[in-house]
């Protein structure tokens, strides 16, 4: 009989898992999602943790079955920051229309360094009237496009590092910052405030994502590379196991696995291969031969521990 290879394009339409994109300036994270879908025929692509047009960086991207997991991915970031002082607008960067601009060559290094403590760890912050941010059903931006005031509430985001790696003196002095950070923090809010705190205002000029849900700037692909990749046949999407590592795992006996895919709650006992700590509840679930199964969540039963099926593959 006679062999014949598939086109690598029937692969794709099977591909489940991630994408570490490297999303360039002046598109969206929707149109990262549509350009992806496009490039590896693939209906079904999602992203975690939206990037503004203006920023660039690490933009993870679920392929397949795996945009099913994105909820699971850890909420931490970190970012590059360059903030310019003596200068507000509208959006808090300089995306937006400038509000005030006065030249502050008299700030010194020493005055954004005597301040920046007073933002570390749990802070309050308001978010930018232009985000993405829902009040009473709608969009922040939508509102604040149509012209209508809206009274933000501050909210509570942790910032775990913030240091400062360079600094532009100048009429307009810019720093730029390392921030780690969880989610919901915005670092248009953190430039605006730092302005705020030393009198002669501030805002985003610039603004990098160096890691995200556990993906890295390092080891992310640019659209470039990536069609590279795939004209080579050469791309390989990120297992769902390598992503989900922060989570505790269980691999499941034969017959259990064929109860786990008719999605039936599972019995189970410290007997059974758990890694880490038993006390989470939810669990990546694989056979014994280490094939990823999908998520589960444990509970206490009588006997021991319940697994519930959340998502099955």
């Amino acid at each position: 009989s006679s062999h014949f290879l598939l086109p690598s394009s029937f692969f794709l339409h099977y591909m489940n898992g991630f994408l570490n994109l490297n999303k360039p300036l002046g598109i969206t994270s929707h149109d990262c999602v549509s350009r992806v879908r496009r490039l590896l025929k693939l209906k079904r692509v999602g992203h975690g943790g939206t990037l503004d047009p203006a920023a660039n960086g690490v933009l993870p991207i679920a392929l397949g079955k795996a945009t099913r997991l994105l909820q699971f991915l850890p909420s931490d970031k970190a970012y590059l920051g360059r903030v310019r002082f003596g200068v507000t607008t509208t959006t808090d960067d300089l995306e937006g229309d400038i509000l005030t601009s006065h030249p502050v060559s008299g700030l010194s290094l020493a005055d954004v360094e005597a301040i920046l403590p007073q933002f570390l760890g749990k802070i309050a912050q308001v978010p930018p009237i232009y985000s993405a941010i829902h009040v009473d059903g709608k969009r922040l931006y939508d509102l604040a496009r149509k012209g209508e005031m809206v009274t933000v509430e501050p909210r509570t985001v942790e910032v775990y590092k913030l240091e400062i790696v360079d600094w532009f003196p100048g009429e307009f002095p810019e720093v730029l910052l390392a921030i780690s950070c969880g989610a919901g923090t915005y670092i248009r809010s953190i430039a605006r405030d730092l302005g705020s705190l030393l009198n002669i205002g501030g805002t985003l000029a610039g603004l990098t994502r160096t890691e995200s849900s556990g993906f890295s700037l390092e080891n992310s692909l640019t659209f470039e590379r990536l069609e590279s990749q795939l004209k080579e046949d050469l791309f390989q999407p990120i297992s769902p196991s390598e992503v989900l590592n922060h989570l505790d795992s269980i691999a499941l006996s034969v017959a259990d696995t064929k109860r786990w895919h008719l999605g039936q709650r599972l019995g189970f006992n410290d007997n059974n291969k758990v890694s880490k700590n038993i006390a989470n509840e939810t669990l990546m679930v694989y056979n014994e031969e280490g094939v990823f199964l999908g998520i589960g969540e444990k509970n206490p039963s009588e006997t021991g521990y319940v697994l519930s099926p959340k998502i099955v593959f």
